[in-house]
């Protein structure tokens, strides 16, 4: 079979930029071989699949290598004709340098094209001045990723500043273990995709890459593992004082340069700027005439894809089926959106209860009331109101016979739908808050020893099925400027450390609550007591030892809370109070907390990549429900975002999103429990235009069965919406890209090249997904790219010239 495949490659020209649908040149269905060699047989072999499946299209048209060495000779005398007629994408952005990596490893496939002056369908003044508008959204974003030490897509990045070189996290270019290189090149296949891209080959050629492919061994794909996760690098204490500014952070090097007022220079928004800018994009997505060009733009993209789909389904099947050892189940893929509190289905829970409530019976897990309650008092008696003098019967009475899944009532069903209140009342086992701190909470009478044990079970099934990994949320509510210790304290102390778990912090949006219960005073407290540790450890790591070790796997920050609450004015300006000052019992809007947590991340990244530590992204749950505004927060100050449903709303920032590439993570299964229904989901139309969409489970605990969720929500999504191997192994791909696994890991799982653009990128052997569906993403989005850069340089000339007449 894999000869058949190579012997493709010999007229890769005269299949792959054909648009004819029949590329069957005298009506022969069968396995094509070499005449009169030796090694290879005359007699055409039936396919397996042909008595079973007698209506599927063949994989590989027959022709005899006469014939093939006649239409290729036929072919050259034609090639560049026919390159400048098919490959409008290549030619069309020539002058972007890095797209000689990827015209070299281009491969050949039917691609669509539209030729003629204006492709746009809108008038030409709209097509101009929706160029610039989206060109200086563009600009804002790179703007603000820049000062956060974020990623910024590097295509976009070298159409905005073609004269300048792009080293965007120059670090992630280069290999520098030379070892890991060595294995690279060991272990390397040659993929059908880049066997179809060489030139016509001897006999001699296409028998050694035959043979060379017959026996490999395992792929270099597997990081090594940890030994000792705990060890963080030894960072000598300096003294730079932090002073609040506004509500952001400045950073002083010492004493002198505090009185001197001499802050160091590391540069954010600040609160003018930034509403500037946030005006300015609330203007553009409200704009008639853009509106209607990032429509018919959107819809260009999903038809361009299902013609993609027709013409070129089976040479992407046929690339996957190529690759040995390599299929969905055992590619890489990252939960990227993932809370801890819920990280177990509910199955997990309730066999951690009973095992607990049998082998810890009499251990003391929580005070009420002055009075010390072991396990088994828990469930017998209950637990009374806080409001009482004295524990009362609740009639609970329950032993671990009686535990059902049923009873725990942690599961979603169709009451939570747009009742978000009852969701959260889901998280009470048994409807007991009580229970909710002994098992999942990490700063309990315990120290979250319940919890810790439960994380790592569900961290040893991920070890143990070796290609799931999870990005779990766990949560920093502001409250008390010793949250961090006592965090960092558990996970240590409990060494709940997995190579297949990586750590973002959620801050809840509940500042209303707190202030109403007397904990806080302003919502400068808030930020301080989330931010300001973060500064003392950076600068003195040995004040918070096990923060500091603790650090090393948190990957960023996550906003959450429900989105769909009311907010009487989703913009806020520069009349806004400050953070000191806002005293009211009013929540702040989403923009207000999106903005001081960004701002002062910028100083923070700033300050820690100085010192050599690692940094951090803003993550946040953007777009779920709510205003649209809080997509524009996302756009401007965020590297990837949760959800997204709205942009399915806003054609504009949903264009945007496919432009800047950002990473969108989808909760299918959470949406249909609680906002949206399962299908009218945007995802599959997200994936067909070319956002950079995933799949995650969100809240296993209340939403999935079995103890696979992740593997549960593709296959879900992969029925209902009918979705492919290569659609499945995309959003694998995906989710590796948008995650915060560190890059050598990602080196592992994507390939040692996975930050070049294209193909060039692509390792089908780790990956699964076909160089052709990469190709067709990236010449899609530099067409696009290209589509309106030509515009908008095109009107930039046109003033140039009125004001030089004038």
């Amino acid at each position: 079979m894999f000869f058949n495949k190579l012997c493709d490659a010999a007229d890769g020209e005269d299949n792959g930029n054909n648009l004819s649908l029949n590329n069957n040149n005298d009506g022969n269905e069968s396995p094509s071989s070499f005449v009169g060699n030796a090694p290879f047989s005359d007699t055409e072999p039936e396919l397996p699949n042909e008595i079973s499946a007698p209506y599927e299209v063949p994989q590989f048209p027959i022709e005899q290598i006469e014939k093939k060495l006649q239409i290729q000779r036929q072919l050259n005398t034609k090639l560049e004709d026919r390159r400048s007629h098919y490959e409008p994408s290549v030619a069309g952005a020539a002058e972007v340098d890095d797209l000689e990596d990827h015209e070299l490893y281009v491969p050949h496939f039917q691609r669509v094209s539209i030729s003629g002056e204006d492709t746009s369908g809108v008038p030409l003044e709209d097509l101009e001045r929706a160029s610039t508008l989206l060109i200086q959204a563009l600009e804002i974003r790179k703007r603000y990723m820049n000062m956060s030490h974020q990623s910024f897509s590097s295509t976009v990045a070298r159409f905005l500043d073609p004269d300048k070189e792009q080293q965007q996290h120059d670090e992630k270019q280069t290999i520098e273990d030379k070892e890991y290189m060595l294995l690279l090149e060991r272990t390397a296949r040659t993929s059908f995709d880049d066997v179809l891209l060489q030139s016509l080959r001897t006999r001699e050629d296409l028998e050694s890459i035959l043979k060379s492919n017959d026996s490999f061994p395992e792929h270099g794909i597997h990081h090594p593992p940890t030994t000792r996760p705990w060890e963080a690098p030894d960072t000598p204490d300096t003294c730079e004082i932090f002073i609040n500014k506004n509500g952001v952070y400045n950073v002083y090097r010492d004493k002198e340069a505090v009185k001197a007022g001499k802050a160091n220079d590391y540069a954010y928004p600040d609160v003018i700027q930034f509403t500037d800018d946030f005006y300015n994009m609330c203007n553009m997505i409200a704009d008639g005439p853009l509106k209607s060009f990032c429509y018919r733009r959107l819809s260009y993209l999903s038809s361009k894809f299902q013609l993609h789909v027709l013409l070129n389904e089976l040479r992407e099947l046929a690339s996957q089926k190529a690759v040995p050892h390599r299929d969905f189940y055992n590619i890489r893929k990252v939960d990227t959106h993932i809370h801890a509190a819920s990280c177990m289905n509910q199955k997990h829970l309730l066999r951690f209860i009973k095992k607990t409530l049998k082998t810890n019976a009499h251990e003391v897990v929580t005070v009420t009331n002055g009075k010390q309650m072991t396990l088994r008092e828990v469930f017998q008696v209950g637990i009374a109101d806080d409001n009482e003098d004295e524990v009362v019967d609740l009639s609970m009475n329950l032993t671990p016979f009686d535990l059902t899944v049923d009873m725990l009532d942690v599961h979603a069903d169709r009451n939570t739908f747009h009742r978000f209140d009852k969701f959260n009342a889901k998280y009470n086992p048994i409807g007991e808050s009580r229970l909710r701190e002994v098992f999942l909470k990490t700063d309990n009478f315990i120290k979250g020893k319940y919890f810790a044990s439960i994380i790592n079970e569900v961290s040893s099934d991920l070890e143990e099925s070796k290609y799931q990994n999870a990005e779990l949320r766990l949560s920093i509510y502001g409250k008390t400027k010793d949250e961090w210790d006592k965090l960092a304290s558990w996970a240590i102390d409990s060494n709940v450390y997995s190579d297949n778990v990586r750590w973002l912090i959620q801050t809840p949006r509940l500042f209303d609550i707190f202030r109403l219960n007397k904990v806080l005073t302003n919502f400068q407290e808030v930020i301080d007591n989330i931010f300001l540790p973060l500064f003392e450890v950076t600068a003195r790591p040995s004040s918070h030892p096990e923060l500091h070790k603790f650090l090393q796997y948190v990957i960023g920050f996550d906003s959450v809370d429900d989105e769909s609450k009311p907010e009487k004015n989703p913009l806020f300006d520069k009349e806004t109070p400050k953070p000191e000052d806002w005293c009211d019992d009013e929540n702040p809007n989403y923009a207000y907390y999106m903005y001081y947590m960004y701002a002062n991340l910028c100083v923070l990244n700033h300050f820690r990549a100085e010192k050599g530590l690692p940094t951090f992204v803003l993550r946040p749950h953007c777009g779920e429900a709510g205003p649209v505004q809080h997509l524009v927060c996302g756009y401007m100050l965020s590297e990837n975002i949760s959800h997204g449903l709205l942009l399915r709303k806003v054609p504009v920032l949903q264009y945007l999103y496919y432009l800047a590439q950002i990473g969108i993570a989808m909760s299918p299964l959470s949406n249909n429990s609680l906002f949206l229904n399962y299908h009218r989901n945007p995802l599959p139309e997200y994936l067909a235009r070319g956002l950079v969409v995933s799949l995650s489970t969100d809240d296993p605990l209340q939403f999935h069965f079995t103890k696979e969720p992740l593997m549960e929500e593709y296959s879900i999504a992969a029925q209902v919406w009918k979705l492919s191997s290569c659609d499945m192994c995309e959003l694998s791909r995906n989710s590796v890209l948008m995650s915060g696994f560190g890059h050598k890991t990602k080196q592992y799982w994507l390939g040692p090249n996975y930050t070049k653009e294209g193909v060039a990128g692509n390792d089908i052997a780790r990956t699964n997904v076909p160089d052709i569906r990469v190709a067709f993403r990236y010449e899609t989005l530099i067409d696009e790219l290209s589509n309106i850069f030509k515009n908008h340089k095109l009107e930039m000339e046109m003033l140039e010239q009125s004001n030089t007449s004038t």
